[in-house]
């Protein structure tokens, strides 16, 4: 078996954490390498089952794809798309399956890999993009079929309420007087936690290259990281900080909005002076191979469960903001937005 240290892209990887000065939380390589492979495993098992019950039509039996663990924003997103189709009676079953791993890309290798599968969508956003650069995935978003962006989620910077960062100024002044002695936690590297902070930096006249940025799996692990002080700050979706900071327990400094949003009340960076705005959008794709009768009704099926009243009521009440498009103009949107992250990524020289 050859050995991953001197794996080339295992090499790459080493040297561009480095140099930005990013660090993970430790953990047993091996062990966390069998639990992806294994969660890896039983998801394409249970994606296989649901394909082949009840003839895998579309309508009698859909599996969406969470590319991420349990309990985050793409998790939240497809839960709540279960609900709304089941509600709703645009299909007669749907289950949810997560494939967590490398900013969704392990999700999408799978998702391409399920040419012809008409059963089947798969949760996907601004973090995938940014992932597939990152990560140096085989696969891109040409390689699947899109279908529908649903909403946008916005990204939240927040610290623990003992910290003497009292505003954003306050974080950016000593983020500027020691960047690499500032630690920022968030989720998977390339994604929009991730190209956020370093947004910030660039606004704030400080050299993104000197981001020191801890990697984890979600907003939970950054919730334990933030309250142990493990890092100064963290950035997430706000609706995996809400609990904390409804609570007390978390300030939170800004928020991604290009425009306030409705039952949050957070400050936008814009209206504190840094112009800057980074929507998190959520969507679906289809696996490739599809013939344009079966993708236009998985179309159908998510235009149906957009126009229900059970996915009004979820937008509303995750604080999400709708931003249903389908078809061509979401396939314009998403070749658009991939350059627009292929360009910061490059920027920030990630």
């Amino acid at each position: 078996m050859s050995n991953p240290e001197h794996h080339p892209r295992s090499a790459a990887r080493e040297v561009w954490q480095g140099r930005l000065g990013i660090r993970r939380p430790r953990r047993p390589v091996f062990a966390g390498l069998y639990g992806v492979v294994v969660l890896a495993l039983v998801a394409l098992a249970v994606v296989d089952a649901s394909s082949h019950a009840g003839g895998g039509s579309a309508r009698t039996n859909l599996t969406l794809m969470a590319p991420a663990a349990p309990g985050g924003g793409w998790d939240l997103a497809a839960r709540e798309s279960q609900q709304a189709l089941r509600s709703s009676g645009a299909v007669n079953n749907v289950q949810v399956v997560n494939v967590p791993g490398a900013a969704g890309t392990i999700g999408l290798s799978q998702t391409v890999g399920r040419k012809g599968d008409e059963s089947l969508l798969m949760v996907t956003g601004t973090v995938m993009l940014g992932g597939i650069n990152v990560t140096g995935s085989e696969h891109t978003m040409d390689d699947v079929t899109p279908i529908a962006r649903l909403a946008d989620d916005y990204l939240v910077v927040v610290v623990p309420a003992d910290s003497p960062f009292e505003t954003l100024d306050d974080l950016l002044e000593t983020w500027a007087a020691n960047p690499s002695g500032t630690a920022i936690g968030g989720g998977s590297l390339g994604g929009t936690d991730h190209l956020l902070a370093g947004l910030l930096m660039r606004e704030a006249g400080i050299d993104p290259g000197r981001l020191n940025y801890l990697a984890y799996a979600g907003g939970g692990e950054v919730t334990t990281a933030l309250l142990s002080h493990t890092v100064d700050a963290g950035i997430s979706g706000y609706n995996d900080f809400s609990d904390q900071i409804e609570t007390g327990r978390f300030r939170a400094l800004g928020l991604s909005a290009e425009q306030p949003i409705d039952g949050i009340e957070v400050p936008t960076f814009a209206e504190q002076g840094v112009d800057l705005a980074l929507p998190n959008w959520r969507g679906v794709v289809a696996a490739p191979g599809l013939t344009e009768e079966e993708i236009a009704e998985l179309r159908a099926i998510v235009t149906e469960m957009a126009q229900s009243e059970e996915w009004a009521d979820a937008v509303t009440r995750n604080r999400w903001k709708d931003t249903f498009m389908v078809g061509e103009e979401f396939e314009e949107f998403l070749a658009a937005e991939t350059a627009r992250i292929d360009e910061i990524v490059e920027e920030l020289g990630l």
